[in-house]
């Protein structure tokens, strides 16, 4: 048999090499890391007959090499190893591209971008699946792209982590959100329809400077059948049809605005061309973001044939986006919103933009490189309070103080944020408490998701009745 070696026992990795397992490979799964969840990751897969390596690093020697190499997203592209394994002429891949080679006969949205990547994978899917289409999200919302793979393979595929199963049925359409990270080690990844959303710094740690950035995302673009753009996006809009000429590009300006967008916003509603599609209000998410991410939602359903009843039936119930602007509890006329995903500069000054004011804001975690010269702004015009916590803390403090903003605590933790914030949300007369972090979250937690998750769980006890 075919051996093929996983880097990364993270979910993505489980489902590659339970994927590879089925079809017939010899599978080795590596990680640098050991834990107690990881251990009961290791005794799942080596029951179904994969090796589990923890606390190990694949290194290439003269012996048995493996015929394949699939990448977790979250380990660099650049890491010696795999330089040396493209070198060697070994086939090295992500987990984006193995779950393509066994699902590119259906036709795949893919959907890239800074900031609003989920939310418009969210909003693309509940529309294909008003419209009746088997069309689950997957790769950086739902499912591991390879969890799909597997499932066209097993009556059906156990998901541990979601505790569910999905259903045989073949799959219509595949929407999937797919990173930078992703687009990196995909080659041959051509969706039917690219989406790009926005295009901000971000990732620079890994990516280096920001043409290395956009070059990555371009790719992926470049490779799809149809593209749909954000026309609000000030980056994107300069590059316009130069770059784009075939494009179709949305816009909550209107009809003139410039590249001249086939979806835009006019007296309230959505527009196609000259038709009328859904109401804006329709949908229920705040911020002015979200109507950006609702035009380009419309853009794809209407790119793939779905008509207008499925359109506004899917926006009218959409319930938003977990971690995203997500309102957790009102307590005494509060609203308590955890804005998790926000984990850079501008992810976090949209968030903060697009809720009432005066808001007390938490913010910190593990800092990324960017320009935080907006956020901070918007902090000095919206925000009555910030509470910071984690690594950041300290960092942000000064350069809050560089401004001339006083009204900072550091407090460290979550479950000393949410009561504080609280009591100065009263004391302010401030209407939000929003959790949006403009960080990554792995100073303290697993994932932005671990992060919300907390942020929850404190407002449930520290304000439930």
């Amino acid at each position: 048999m075919p051996n093929a070696h996983v880097i990364g026992l993270g979910r993505s990795g489980m489902a590659a090499a339970r994927l590879l397992k089925q079809e017939g490979w010899t599978v080795t799964v590596s990680d640098s890391k050991t834990s107690e969840s990881l251990q009961q990751q290791q005794q799942a897969l080596t029951g179904q007959g994969i090796t589990v390596k923890l606390g190990y690093s694949l290194t290439l020697g003269d012996g048995d090499l493996p015929e394949l190499i699939v990448v977790s997203p979250g380990v660099p592209w650049d890491i010696p190893v795999l330089i040396e394994a493209r070198n060697r002429g070994i086939d090295t891949i992500g987990e984006m591209e193995l779950a393509w080679r066994y699902l590119k006969s259906s036709p795949w949205v893919g959907i890239t971008g800074t900031n609003g990547k989920t939310t418009t994978t969210a909003l693309i899917a509940a529309i294909f699946q008003a419209a009746g289409f088997h069309a689950p999200a997957c790769g950086n919302i739902g499912y591991a792209a390879c969890e799909l793979a597997l499932a066209q393979s097993l009556e059906t595929l156990h998901a541990t982590s979601l505790h569910e199963k999905l259903p045989q049925s073949p799959i219509d359409w595949v929407i999937a959100e797919i990173s930078s990270y992703q687009i990196e080690s995909s080659r041959d990844l051509a969706p039917t329809i690219g989406v790009w959303t926005t295009f901000t710094p971000d990732h620079l740690n890994r990516h280096k400077t920001l043409e290395n950035y956009y070059t990555i995302k371009a790719e992926l673009l470049s490779r799809s059948h149809d593209q749909v753009f954000n026309g609000d996006d000030p980056y994107l809009r300069q590059l316009g049809t130069t770059h784009w000429s075939n494009a179709y590009w949305t816009s909550v300006r209107g009809r003139d605005a410039t590249p001249r967008p086939w979806v835009y916003i006019e007296n309230g509603w959505v527009m196609v061309e000259s038709e009328p599609i859904v109401p804006v209000d329709s949908l229920r998410m705040v911020g002015h973001h979200n109507q950006q991410n609702l035009l380009m939602a419309v853009a794809v359903a209407r790119l793939a044939g779905i008509e207008k009843q499925a359109i506004v039936e899917a926006i009218t119930n959409f319930p938003g986006v977990p971690h995203r602007l997500e309102h957790i509890i009102t307590w005494q006329g509060i609203d308590f919103i955890n804005d998790s995903k926000a984990t850079n500069y501008d992810a976090a000054q949209v968030g903060l933009a697009a809720v009432d004011s005066p808001a007390i804001l938490i913010a910190g975690g593990e800092a990324k490189a960017g320009d935080d010269t907006q956020w901070l702004n918007t902090i000095h015009s919206k925000a009555a309070a910030v509470l910071l916590i984690g690594e950041a803390a300290p960092a942000f403090a000064q350069r809050l103080q560089e401004l001339g903003y006083y009204r900072y605590e550091i407090v460290e933790t979550m479950a000393r944020a949410v009561p504080r914030a609280a009591e100065l949300a009263q004391q302010d007369n401030a209407p939000v408490v929003l959790l949006s972090p403009a960080c990554a979250s792995f100073d303290q937690y697993q994932s932005f998701e671990h992060r919300g998750d907390d942020f929850r769980q404190q407002c449930w006890q520290n304000f439930s009745p």
